[in-house]
């Protein structure tokens, strides 16, 4: 076997090393890998990370413990015995359950109710674990801001509870979910007035509670966009039963296989919303019909069904079609079930926005003639160009 073997290629083991140990020894690596580790390898210190996942291995508990980080969330008996067990020295936030309004798409939802608190917080106090605040979160699938108003009530509530058992009930946790496209400015700040006027009614100035938010997919969504390429076409001619199983009346409908999928960057129509509508990368004549489409992912999976109901000129094998707002539950949620390619990442930084940063970490600016060998802008005009003018995915990153 000399020449296929290595011992680089297995992990040696000494007489009487058990299975039981080897396991023990792998999860230990496994920890090392987890989110808290990554976060403190930016140089975020211990005291500032919040662990709020609702559902905690132990060994990411015991990591946690090992490395300073206290603050994290129970919302369930199981969930308080496991860090009660592996980290008593941790500071707890009670989940409680949000109010969702109606959605059209599936949802889990984490939280203990208002009638389950009060015997939660008994069970940390007998366990002497230590409660410091109130946590919800209502995700991306809220539609109604009146459901901030609504859980931010139903916080204090839960505040009055804690506080009677004797704790110092101070960190209220409001979760995340809040509309990040472009075109949706209007409804954040409608969220955000009313989360403001919750905060100030139940949870007023100088009451000494801490308010934290987590607006990751806020900052995100816009922050990417997305190009896919059509690989293969489907027609279905006049009078069958088109992509959406109805009558497509005097027209073919058109049913288009794209380089990625629901298991890939389009897996924010399993997890957060609808596909975006793509905007076509070549400009169509204008006398060019449009028809009935649907978007599919590659073929073999015939529930990759990413959009219907599309009003497209007709495209063919090869064209590119552009999404915007692709930042959110895509890419980092992808998996490579249905033979997806990982697609292909750029990022890019405008002068100015480099500038600031090269000033922040107190270096010079660049000098006129270092420019010349910095790539041009490229151009917006994507109905113009004859081929995609950047690869698969384009992502413009800003300072905030």
């Amino acid at each position: 076997m000399n020449g296929y073997l290595d011992e680089s290629d297995f992990r040696m083991v000494e007489e009487g090393f058990t299975t039981r140990d080897l396991l023990e020894n792998l999860l230990v690596e496994l920890c090392q890998t987890a989110e808290i580790a990554q976060v403190r390898s930016i140089g975020v210190p211990a005291d500032k990370i919040f662990y709020s996942n609702p559902c905690k291995q132990v060994a990411h508990i015991k990591y946690a413990a090992s490395h300073g980080v206290q603050l994290m969330t129970f919302d369930n008996e199981v969930e308080l015995n496991k860090v009660a067990r592996s980290h008593p020295r941790a500071r707890m936030l009670l989940g409680i359950a949000a109010d969702f309004s109606p959605s059209p798409l599936p949802s889990v939802t984490f939280g203990a109710t208002l009638t389950s608190c009060r015997h939660l917080l008994e069970m940390a106090k007998e366990q002497a674990v230590e409660v410091v605040g109130i946590s919800f979160h209502l995700g991306s699938h809220c539609l109604d801001p009146q459901a901030f108003a609504q859980s931010v009530a139903k916080a204090q509530l839960a505040f009055e509870m804690g506080t009677e058992l004797g704790y110092r009930m101070h960190i209220l946790d409001i979760g995340g979910g809040f509309p990040g496209p472009e075109d949706t400015r209007a409804r954040f700040e409608e969220t955000a007035a009313v989360i403001n006027s919750a905060l100030d009614l139940y949870f007023p100035e100088g009451c000494g509670v801490e308010v934290v938010a987590r607006p990751g997919r806020y900052y995100v969504t816009s922050a990417f966009t997305f190009a896919a390429s059509i690989t293969t076409k489907e027609e279905v001619p006049p009078g069958q039963p088109g992509p959406e199983e109805e009558e497509s009346g005097s027209k073919k409908s058109i049913v288009y296989h794209l380089s990625d999928g629901i298991y890939g960057s389009f897996n924010c129509v399993l997890f957060d919303s609808p596909c975006p509508r793509p905007l076509l990368h070549k400009k169509p004549c204008p006398d060019h019909p449009s028809y009935s489409s649907s978007l599919r992912g590659p073929p073999g999976h015939a529930e990759d069904r990413i959009a219907d109901g599309l009003e497209l000129p007709e495209l063919q094998v090869g064209d590119w079609l552009i999404f915007k707002d692709m930042g959110a539950y895509t890419i980092t949620t992808s998996s490579p079930l249905g033979g997806c390619p990982q697609p292909q990442i750029n990022y890019a930084m405008s002068r100015v926005a480099w500038e600031a940063v090269q000033l922040f970490q107190g270096k010079p600016p660049q000098a006129e003639e270092d420019r010349e060998s910095v790539c041009t802008p490229l151009s917006c005009g994507w109905e113009i160009a004859e081929t995609l003018c950047v690869p698969p995915v384009f992502m413009p990153t800003g300072i905030i």
